[in-house]
């Protein structure tokens, strides 16, 4: 394995952060009645909990969603499991340029989110696994609805994580064999909003990611070669076709790339 390949990738960590599947809204996600089928949620709130499925085409290939609800025992929590297969049949269908891109899946995801109805807090686990780099990411998070200003709203996220990885940092002294945990970070950043109608809004989401503990290697070199942070950007532009269906184009790039080199997607996705 190549000296950069096991450090740590900021584009990854803000896929595995991003809430891709949702878009951000105004209203706050509800509980059905007591003996009811539940509601639809509003897609377009990160605080939504439903059961959902959800394709996207992305220059690297293609990205498979499943999301199942599940019962927390408590009438003021909702909660879900998500798991995603991202970046198979690249060969056919990708448009990225890269020589790398292949029809193998490249990462896998996991996501437990749940929601406190009383309060608007959300919270995250999120594990996210890179199959051809050998490394991935698992952290926790926090994000609170605020009050709209207008056709604008935000939504403050902040969490931990930890990196692990196979033979990481392979050729230098801090090399590890096998799997370890090179080392921890924090992130925080916000999701905003801008509603241009009832059906179409865009979204700009920065997050700002550093290395806190670990080996040396780790923590001057966890978003590339001497880089110790990073500034990411999300941008999204969604249309909600009807109550269950919606479809979103996303970018996501860093201060060390360009727009044009980030990661592109476009998505279908669907409540049941």
């Amino acid at each position: 394995m190549s000296l950069i390949s096991p450090i740590f990738n900021a584009s990854l960590l803000l896929s595995a952060l991003s809430v891709s599947a949702l878009s951000i809204a105004d209203s706050k996600p509800h509980s059905p009645a007591e003996g009811t089928e539940q509601e639809l949620q509003d897609m377009s709130d990160p605080l939504a909990v439903y059961t959902q499925a959800g394709v996207g085409v992305t220059n690297k290939g293609l990205n498979l969603k499943v999301g199942q609800t599940y019962d927390t025992g408590n009438a003021n929590t909702m909660a879900m499991n998500i798991i995603e297969v991202k970046g198979f049949a690249g060969e056919a269908l990708g448009w990225d340029g890269s020589s790398q891109r292949d029809d193998s899946v490249d990462s896998i995801r996991f996501r437990n989110f749940g929601v406190d109805l009383s309060n608007g807090r959300g919270s995250q686990l999120d594990v996210s696994y890179d199959i051809g780099n050998e490394m991935g990411s698992a952290s926790y998070s926090f994000i609170q609805a605020l009050p709209k200003f207008g056709p604008v709203q935000f939504y403050p996220l902040a969490g931990a994580g930890v990196a692990f990885a196979n033979n990481y940092a392979e050729g230098t002294a801090d090399h590890a064999a096998g799997y370890s945990v090179p080392g921890t970070f924090a992130l925080v950043g916000t999701y905003s909003k801008i509603t241009i109608t009832d059906k179409i809004w865009l979204n700009y989401n920065p997050m700002w990611m550093s290395s806190l503990s670990g080996s040396d290697f780790y923590k001057d070199n966890a978003f590339g070669m001497g880089n110790s942070d990073v500034f990411a950007h999300e941008f999204a532009a969604s249309y909600q076709i009807n109550a269950r269906a919606n479809i979103r184009y996303f970018a996501n790039w860093t201060e060390y790339s360009n727009f044009q080199d980030g990661d592109h997607r476009v998505e279908f996705n669907y409540q049941f």
